[in-house]
């Protein structure tokens, strides 16, 4: 169990994040470790090309609008909450 680097909750279990997704070459890139639930919000929300276009830091990810409203509902949630997470509408016409 440790921190998250995004929304500071602790002891949750965390995943490694490619700061640089690994299919945009991030494979030996920064990584940070997040929670299951923002690493989850991260993914649906943004492409990969998205993500390496403007979210490639902790610090841009907390700026950006859509994911800060999600930080700020999920420091409020038990650090053992798990909750579904489903991609954006945005999101899924991009495909």
């Amino acid at each position: 169990m440790a921190k998250c680097e995004l929304c500071d909750r602790e002891p949750v279990e965390t995943t490694v994040h490619h700061l640089l997704p690994k299919e945009e070459g991030g494979t030996f890139g920064p990584t940070a470790n997040l929670c299951i639930p923002c690493h989850k919000q991260i993914h649906a929300l943004y492409t990969n090309t998205e993500i390496a276009s403007r979210l490639t830091t902790i610090s841009q990810l907390k700026d950006d609008d859509q994911l800060s409203r999600f930080i700020k509902w999920i420091r409020k949630q038990p650090p053992t909450k798990l909750m579904k997470i489903k991609k954006s509408n945005d999101r899924k016409r991009k495909r």
